[in-house]
């Protein structure tokens, strides 16, 4: 019977075991999920790619084990230093809330435990985060690779592969150590030679022409000892063209985040929207070495905000659509000329705008923003029992009905509905299998 053996050969952290947190992660998942889903409201865009500190119960991280029942049974201990009790006197057991909890203050139940804080790494944070939004395996991994790098040459090196041996460099090197080393030519050698095969043809030679033969010979072999001791090439001469990993030089890349903030827009809607907008900006960054994001949030005005505002503040109002895309083109002509960056746009809305703002949207969508952009993705946000109202395609909320229209005739559009996390990916499918056209 044969046995197979699997040899995990994986580098565990330091100081760490990594069987032990992958087993960990598991038993604790549903807990950390929870924290991972706390830190995606509170932190920055930027930092989705970063890991995270979390804290999670620690009765979360117990492990199951018999032990016997402390309100039961019979045991004998000894109690040194005991001025109170004799032998055979009963003692009491220790009541409830004994001080054992959180923080300076006295607990009231006796169960309170600091919580467990550990750190998850980069890529731990981004599964969690993948988990909602059911992207395929292919994109997981795309969207979690480092800044791409290419070989460049960077120099010369004494040792490397034999198909980069620069033959300049290692000629030149030899031709000195032989200069150096005074090592016999092979003209040199061919000289005597010559002489000596002409002495040896003669048939009576004299006393003369003897010694001097012999003193050939023995300047021959001095001379093949000398040539040996200093080869034509030896490995100290041989050098090797160096290449080192570099990043690759990419273009730059802005991406326009904008948001109806009106008042049916409310924290489950903005959420939705975040991850919506993480999303888009991890597949930038792994295209591009720079990304600028900008967010400008719309009621019946618009005005470039920071993130903190973006996702954050109160302040609501009526909705006209029209007024966010003219103030994301007045940003991107102040700033962000179209022939130096690459251009993403992302909204997000309820749908909802005021009557014959649809057709200006449209509008502008077809003369400025779509022939200078990369992509531009529209989410519609709707809770679930509208999703299964507006299950056609071709109904909806009056801004929805308007894109219908000019979608077909740009292949940089996208538009979908969502109401939960998983909802969100098939916005960028389409994205995703362009860049994998582009990149095979």
């Amino acid at each position: 019977m044969a046995f197979s053996h699997f040899i995990d050969r994986r580098k565990n952290p330091k100081g760490k075991s990594l069987g032990n947190r992958q087993r960990f992660l598991k038993r604790a998942r549903a807990q950390i999920k929870e924290a991972v889903n706390k830190s995606l409201r509170d932190r920055s865009l930027k930092e989705i790619e970063k890991g995270e500190k979390i804290s999670i119960p620690s009765k979360s991280t117990a492990e199951p084990r018999f032990r016997l029942d402390p309100e039961t049974g019979k045991r004998e201990m000894v109690h040194p230093g005991n001025k109170e009790f004799g032998k055979g006197d009963k003692i009491k057991k220790p009541p409830k809330g004994g001080g054992k909890g959180k923080g300076k203050k006295a607990s009231t139940d006796g169960d309170g435990e600091d919580d467990f804080q550990f750190t998850l790494t980069q890529d731990e944070f981004l599964d969690i985060f993948f988990e909602d939004l059911e992207l395929p395996n292919l994109v997981k991994r795309s969207l979690k690779q480092v800044k791409s790098t290419a070989y460049k040459r960077a120099g010369i090196t004494v040792s490397g592969s034999p198909t980069n041996m620069n033959l300049i460099r290692t000629m030149r090197n030899a031709h000195g150590r032989r200069l150096a080393l005074h090592r016999p030519s092979t003209r040199e050698m061919n000289v005597l030679k010559e002489h000596l095969f002409a002495l040896e043809r003669i048939a009576q030679p004299s006393d003369e022409e003897i010694a001097s033969r012999k003193d050939i010979i023995a300047k021959l072999e001095a001379m093949e000892r000398r040539r040996r001791w200093a080869p034509f090439i030896d490995p100290l001469d041989v050098r090797f063209n160096a290449y080192e990993p570099t990043p690759v030089e990419t273009t730059a890349a802005v991406m326009f985040c904008l948001m109806d903030v009106s008042g049916s827009m409310g924290e489950r809607e903005k959420d939705l929207a975040k991850r919506f907008y993480m999303l888009l900006y991890l597949f930038l960054r792994r295209r591009y070495e720079r990304v600028e994001i900008v967010f400008v949030r719309h009621t019946h005005h618009a005005e470039e905000v920071d993130e903190e505002t973006f996702f954050y503040s109160r302040q609501s109002g009526g909705t006209v659509v029209s007024t966010a895309l003219d103030k994301m083109l007045e940003v991107q002509r102040d700033r962000f000329a179209a022939h130096e960056w690459n251009i993403y746009v992302a909204q997000a809305s309820d749908g909802f705008t005021q009557s014959g703002d649809a057709k200006r949207c449209v509008e502008i969508l077809n003369e400025s923003i779509m022939p200078i952009s990369q992509y531009y993705a529209y989410i519609e946000i709707l809770d679930e029992r509208e999703l299964e109202v507006f299950s056609n395609e071709d109904s909806g909320a009056e801004l929805w009905r308007a894109y219908r229209t000019f979608a077909p005739a740009w292949d940089n559009f996208a538009q979908t509905r969502i109401a939960r996390p998983q909802d969100i990916f098939p916005v960028f499918r389409e994205l995703f299998s362009k860049n994998k056209r582009e990149a095979a």
